[in-house]
């Protein structure tokens, strides 16, 4: 399990919460790896491919299990034999740790 991994994944609430940015940001980045995008400084976003459309569901449903269980909601794209998973913190209108750490508790999901 990654660092990332075994961190407590709290969505910031309320208002005082910032979007990460600069090396706050980068070093969260470069602790993810395993291929996830950070696009424009704002959102995540990683394809998994799965051999059939089942596979593809039944981790999006893993998926949505986990945002259920911390109160923080990609956005999921669902096709056959691919997810797209995109996240970011609405209320602050950028990348929080609380992305990371769901991104990587995403890849965990994944193995």
């Amino acid at each position: 399990m990654s660092d990332l991994a075994r961190r407590e994944l709290t969505p910031p609430r309320g208002e005082g919460h910032k979007a990460l940015e600069g090396q706050a940001l980068t070093e969260l980045y470069d602790l993810l790896g395993n291929n996830w995008e950070l696009i424009e400084n704002h959102h995540l976003e990683k394809t998994y491919s799965f051999n059939d459309f089942q596979e593809a569901l039944d981790f999006t449903n893993k998926i949505g299990a986990l945002a259920e269980s911390v109160d923080h909601h990609p956005v999921l794209c669902l096709t056959w034999g691919k997810v797209t998973i995109t996240i970011w913190t609405h209320s602050i209108g950028g990348l929080s740790e609380a992305d990371f750490i769901f991104s990587a508790k995403a890849d965990e999901l994944f193995c």
